[in-house]
This record gives structure tokens, sequence and C-alpha cells, in this order.
């Protein structure tokens, strides 16, 4: 595959105000379905992936970023797509977070992500969060 055919994503890693993480499960029938996600969706062409962020979690999350860093950038292959993860850290917005399109979803601890299966790419997000939240260990 070309490089071209590497999908972008814009990842939000979206935190409240008692340090959980909000996750939610890909519907089955999506690729590596019935996995638990941070949300976010594809950046379009020619759009800022800060602008994707925003917009993206604006429509599956009801949210309006009000502060968000950059986190984590990841390259990964799976044997059927390629993944560009342009991960933002979100610990700001307005708006009550809620699942929009129909996933099941919950806000859990730090120590908690390890509970959940989630798709292989999302490995180095979690290792991240950990770091953040337990510098040193």
């Amino acid at each position: 595959m070309a490089n071209s055919d590497r999908i972008h994503v814009a990842v939000g890693v979206i935190e409240n105000a008692d340090g959980q993480i909000f996750i939610s499960r890909r519907h089955q029938h999506l690729h590596q379905g019935d996995k638990w996600e941070f949300p976010g969706g594809k950046v379009e062409p020619g759009e800022a992936v800060y602008r994707a962020l925003c917009r993206e979690l604006r429509e599956e999350c009801n949210i309006d970023v009000q502060d968000a860093t950059p986190l984590t950038v990841i390259y990964h292959d799976y044997a059927d797509k390629r993944v560009l993860l342009d991960v933002w850290r979100v610990t700001r917005f307005n708006g009550q977070v809620q699942q929009r399109e129909g996933q099941e979803w919950r806000w859990v601890s730090v120590p908690e992500l390890g509970a959940y299966r989630f798709p292989e790419a999302n490995q180095d997000i979690i290792g991240k969060i950990q770091d953040l939240a337990f510098p040193g260990l």
C-alpha cells in the first residue's frame, strides 16, 4: 500500500474533572468491531487536525472542545488497513458528554483501562495516558 492509503484519524482522549477517561465500544460490523476506543474520526483532505478533532467530538460526543493538547502520533499497520492516529488530550469542553452514534460508552479510571479490549493501535495511547497519570512508574 502507498502512504496515501493510510487513514488519518483525529483521536480525543477526553478527561473529566475526576480524571476519568471517556471510552466507547465500536459497533460490531466495523473494523476492529466490538473493541473499545477513544472517540474521533477521519481527517478530511485539507482539514487541520485540531479542526477535525473538534468536528468529530461535536458530532460523536456532543461536546465543544475548549482545551486540547497533542498527546502522541501513532502509525499502525493492520493486515487490512493502515492508520495514522493523531491523538489529543481533551481536558476542557462544553456540553454533556454522550455517545451520539448509538455505541455503548462509559467513563473509566486510568487503571481500569487495562480491563478493556482495545484495538492494537490504541495500546500506545493507553501507555501515554498511564504515564501522565502515574509519572515515574
